[in-house]
């Protein structure tokens, strides 16, 4: 298993009724994650800095970190099986002297979305990245 990181980014983001494809990679290749479709509700809202009118889950998570002092480290998409991908959200705590860092499971839209609204590293795992079936833009 291979512990080399690939930096991937977001690229395009694709909505039906029924799902939303996410659009990630670099300059030598792209992948597609399919999510439910108010993941894509969610991403375009951020994107196009569109009024809510309630707070969404992010937003929640967000105000969490921010009130303990929490800060997202980067995110790496993990594992693919079949076609649904796993990642980590790696997070920091200093509490006095002592800095913490967790890493947690979590869903790559999920991670996609904080990645975006507070400008966080995304990664792939080299090997993860290399089995990634390209799609065309």
């Amino acid at each position: 298993m291979s512990l080399e990181l690939v930096p991937v980014t977001f690229h395009k983001i694709m909505q039906s009724k029924a799902y939303t494809v996410i659009i990630l990679g670099n300059e030598k290749k792209k992948f597609a994650i399919y999510t439910a479709p108010h993941v894509g509700l969610d991403l375009q809202n951020l994107l196009t800095q569109e009024e809510k009118p309630r707070p969404f889950t992010h937003d929640l998570m967000n105000a969490i970190f921010k009130g303990f002092d929490i800060n997202i480290l980067q995110i790496v998409i993990s594992d693919v099986e079949d076609t649904i991908y796993f990642a980590r959200l790696f997070l920091e705590q200093k509490i006095g002297e002592t800095k913490q860092i967790l890493e947690i499971d979590a869903r790559p839209s999920d991670c996609l979305v904080l990645a975006m609204a507070n400008n966080i590293p995304l990664f792939c795992k080299k090997d993860i990245f290399d089995k990634t079936i390209p799609v065309e833009e």
